[in-house]
């Protein structure tokens, strides 16, 4: 029942120890995700993704950001399937993009017996059977879901395209305008289509180098849609901080969105 508007689950206990921190990386990925905290929190480069509360909604990245990792990390995710925040809060979700938005805020005292639980829960099956009812119990309340369902086929259109689809050609699949499909979209998955398009192109060159290490930049580039090589540098620049020679020297290629 899930399955459909849930991606994934993970979760991560990690000491850290005394006195060290441990850097990472936050890259957009096309994925909204609730986070919540079971331990010590990490320190963000970014204000405003601070991490100052338990449980928070991340919306879509517009750029990188750094997390300083130190003490206990203990943390359980929920990773959603593109359309799939939509299904569980009813809210604009422009309102959270680039932003971690506490979910107290959205919810007000509901969360907090789930964090009660969490907390309580010994093993990684206890907390993913904890969240699953949670989110059932919103599912149930789910709002009208025609333009929901437009929107998740406009995913499965780019998913099966791998990201080469133009905006047009999305409004037509919808039966809406342009203008139309671009403010649905963007209200009902978090962002612009050009801007999830543009993480997708990212998480393309990531997955085709994960999947081909010896791949040259040239032909990375080109199979990941994008125009050239000097297009994918850009890209990689905005969204990593790095150009795509730098980061795969720096970081295993590795796609979210993908794998």
């Amino acid at each position: 029942m899930l399955a459909p508007f849930v991606k994934q689950y993970w979760a991560i206990e990690r000491q850290v120890p005394a006195g060290q921190a441990y850097p990472f990386r936050i890259v957009p990925n096309g994925l909204m995700e609730l986070m919540i905290f079971l331990g010590d929190k990490p320190r963000a480069s970014d204000p405003k993704k601070a991490v100052q509360e338990n449980s928070l909604l991340c919306g879509h990245r517009k750029g990188f950001y750094d997390l300083q990792i130190s003490g206990m990390l203990s943390v359980f995710s929920i990773i959603f399937q593109p359309h799939g925040v939509r299904a569980f809060f009813d809210l604009p979700l422009q309102e959270v993009l680039d932003r971690n938005v506490p979910l107290r805020f959205l919810l007000k005292d509901k969360i907090h017996g789930l964090e009660e639980r969490l907390f309580e829960a010994n093993s990684f099956s206890q907390k993913k059977d904890l969240v699953e009812a949670f989110l059932l119990g919103r599912l149930r309340n789910a709002p009208d879901t025609y333009p929901l369902d437009r929107m998740r086929h406009n995913i499965e259109v780019i998913d099966r395209a791998n990201g080469r689809v133009s905006i047009t050609d999305l409004a037509a699949e919808a039966c809406l305008s342009r203008k139309q499909f671009e403010r649905t979209f963007t209200q009902y998955i978090g962002t612009s289509p050009k801007h999830f398009l543009r993480m997708i192109r990212f998480q393309q060159a990531l997955y085709q180098k994960s999947k081909n290490p010896e791949k040259n930049l040239t032909a990375l580039s080109y199979d990941a849609g994008y125009y050239d090589q000097s297009h994918m540098v850009s890209e990689f620049k905005a969204f990593s901080g790095m150009t795509p020679r730098q980061f795969f020297a720096d970081c295993a290629p590795v796609s979210d969105y993908f794998q």
